[in-house]
């Protein structure tokens, strides 16, 4: 999908779409974000509300504001905890076929810094920073808050490419663009909010994916957000 066959098609829509996710929300005082941070919660929010032709959209307009190719590499191999493989897997593609057609060579430099026999410890640490010391004991009582631990955390959280606080956000916007997942949603709205990513910055990233999101999920994602 190109926009500008969308202004050939659809010129009404289009001159209202683009004036509001463009301008207006973008520019709105007091909920602007840098590029960078604005467009990682978008290419996240859009994997999360599975918005395939807006994503094949946003990436090139991502990379070009200086989104690096690992921060997208990363964001989108994270999305395979909160989203499944079933649903991130087209988005990879996505990534691989624009990384192509810019000449970038694959695979990318390796962010990897666990290893399979460290991983659940290194995980473990990882939640404990996120949400506290009672998370050294969680992954002890049954085995997918285990894999939890070592998978989702042990594997992913620990790469390089994007720091914690980054993470947590990307998280915050696979979950907040599914719907449905509310009571993980608040848990990691306080997650944010312990690592430096507080009510103000968590208020400004729903702003700036409200265009591609709706309301409704907006508005329940603020609540989450005042509800942490």
């Amino acid at each position: 999908m190109k926009l500008e066959d969308l202004q050939k098609t659809d010129p009404e829509f289009m001159e209202r779409f683009e004036q509001f996710a463009f301008e207006e929300v973008v520019n709105e005082e007091g909920q602007q974000l840098d590029d960078t941070t604005r467009y990682l919660a978008i290419l996240s929010t859009l994997i999360g509300c599975q918005g395939k032709e807006a994503f094949t959209v946003m990436l090139p307009k991502a990379l070009d504001a200086g989104l690096s190719p690992v921060m997208v590499k990363e964001m989108v191999y994270q999305s395979v905890d909160y989203l499944g493989f079933g649903r991130m897997a087209e988005f990879l593609a996505l990534v691989n076929e624009e990384l192509e057609k810019r000449g970038i060579t694959m695979p990318l430099e390796s962010q990897s810094t666990t290893t399979m026999e460290n991983r659940l410890e290194k995980g473990i640490d990882a939640q404990a920073e996120i949400f506290g010391a009672h998370m050294r004991e969680a992954w002890k009582s049954d085995h997918i808050r285990r894999w939890l631990a070592d998978n989702c955390f042990g594997d992913y959280y620990t790469r390089t490419g994007l720091n914690l606080a980054q993470r947590e956000m990307i998280t915050f916007c696979f979950l907040l663009a599914q719907g449905g997942c509310e009571p993980q949603l608040t848990a990691h709205a306080k997650g944010n909010i312990n690592l430096g990513n507080d009510k103000a910055f968590l208020l400004k990233v729903v702003s700036q994916c409200l265009p591609y999101i709706g309301y409704p999920r907006s508005l329940n994602a603020i609540n989450c957000i005042n509800n942490a």
